[in-house]
């Protein structure tokens, strides 16, 4: 399974690291993935410790979410989907954590229902399909973000590209847009949070950069009414330098690059 990613691809650069310090030819995904939880000393919002376990552990009608909430425990298929998933919580831990704090939350307030509710929607958005958009702070940082909510693909991917690694990163979240980016494709787009940051952070290591993400945001969500309009849609292979074919056809390509409809907010 595992033959199928190409780790060379800057979309794992987020979760490469997570997965290099484990042994899953060895463990499997569940036991490598307790084994970095346990090194980590992980937990969910309850002050459980975080434990992987096999998805026949999760009771039939339960949800998911809860579960964890109630347990501490992570349902987990022997899948890249699950794979994927349990590297995000070894990688950005706090987000994961309050993300499922909120589910939980509101699971236990309007419980599981056919509709999830917005503050659900947006959580599930989050966990499955976001990149983080870091830009740093100030006028520039700002007009970028601005041109891909206007869907100014050539503003802010062509005009703007020299400003990805100084000035902008993107770090993926989403553990089902990995698994979908396993085979490549122009159309894959990402739920894109903007998150700003400061000079300081441009120079820290990966791991610190990594860290300090994972802080923030989870802090953010701690105190925000998290909905829909905080994404904003970026075809990830767009991405400047993270695709060999980006000329200007790439970038004209309508299907992907769609312009933006006047009824369209800021999510997709």
């Amino acid at each position: 399974m595992f033959d199928q990613i190409d780790w060379t691809r800057p979309w794992y650069d987020a979760v490469r690291p997570a997965f290099a310090r484990l042994d899953f030819s060895a463990l499997g995904i569940t036991g490598a993935l307790n084994a970095g939880a346990q090194s980590l000393a992980l937990h969910n919002h309850a002050g459980q410790p975080l434990r992987f376990v096999p998805q026949a552990q999760l009771p039939e009608g339960r949800a998911y979410e809860e579960f964890i909430g109630s347990t501490g425990c992570v349902p987990t298929r022997e899948n890249l989907h699950d794979f994927f998933n349990g590297l995000v919580w070894l990688t950005f831990p706090r987000i994961k954590q309050q993300l499922n704090a909120l589910q939980a939350a509101q699971i236990a307030l309007a419980g599981v229902g056919k509709s999830r509710g917005a503050a659900r929607d947006a959580a599930t958005i989050f966990d499955e399909n976001c990149a983080l958009l870091i830009v740093r702070r100030g006028a520039e940082g700002q007009a970028l973000a601005q041109a891909l909510r206007a869907h100014a693909w050539q503003d802010a991917l062509v005009q703007r590209r020299a400003m990805f690694g100084p000035d902008v990163q993107v770090w993926l979240f989403g553990h089902a847009l990995m698994e979908k980016l396993v085979a490549p494709r122009k159309a894959i787009t990402a739920h894109t949070r903007v998150v700003e940051a400061d000079d300081v952070h441009f120079t820290l290591t990966a791991d610190a950069q990594r860290a300090w993400i994972d802080a923030h945001l989870a802090a953010s969500l701690a105190t925000e009414q998290l909905n829909t309009a905080c994404f904003t849609p970026l075809p990830v292979l767009g991405i400047p330098g993270w695709w060999p074919e980006q000329d200007e056809a790439f970038y004209a390509d309508a299907s992907v690059f769609r312009p933006r409809r006047p009824r369209e907010g800021g999510d997709l």
